[in-house]
């Protein structure tokens, strides 16, 4: 049931559970959503992208891992990477404690935000696409 997971209104998400939003300074923060974090359960360590990186939609761009698994995780939208949450990495539990807020991963300076955007889902598309993966 998609109730169990919080969707965002005004966040973009993607098939892979990242999500993306513009941001007032024309940047995108990055991270993955609560359905992936709550899958992961507890976070105990996230590989954060490079500083400066050129990343494309859909790269992977970094991973983040639990006590069940290590999962890659895709950038949604292409740019340059200009910030990385250095704080997940001593507390990386801030994923699953606030995904949308101060677990974000990074924030990316966006090379072709429209188009990217066109390929993401909105808070309504996710939630229905969420009904047909969490049985």
């Amino acid at each position: 049931m998609t109730d169990e997971y919080k969707v965002e209104e005004g966040i973009y998400y993607t098939k892979e559970h990242e999500w993306a939003k513009k941001l007032d300074d024309g940047m995108v923060a990055v991270g993955i959503d609560d359905f992936a974090q709550a899958q992961l359960h507890e976070i105990v360590y996230v590989e954060l992208p490079e500083m400066d990186a050129e990343v494309s939609q859909g790269e992977a761009i970094g991973a983040v891992e639990s006590v069940k698994a290590v999962s890659d995780m895709y950038c949604p939208v292409g740019g340059k990477v200009v910030e990385v949450n250095e704080e997940l990495l001593d507390t990386p539990e801030k994923i699953n404690n606030d995904p949308y807020g101060e677990g974000w991963i990074a924030k990316i300076e966006p090379s072709s935000l429209d188009d990217d955007l066109g390929n993401l889902m909105d808070a309504a598309a996710y939630a229905e696409y969420l009904k047909t993966v969490s049985h």
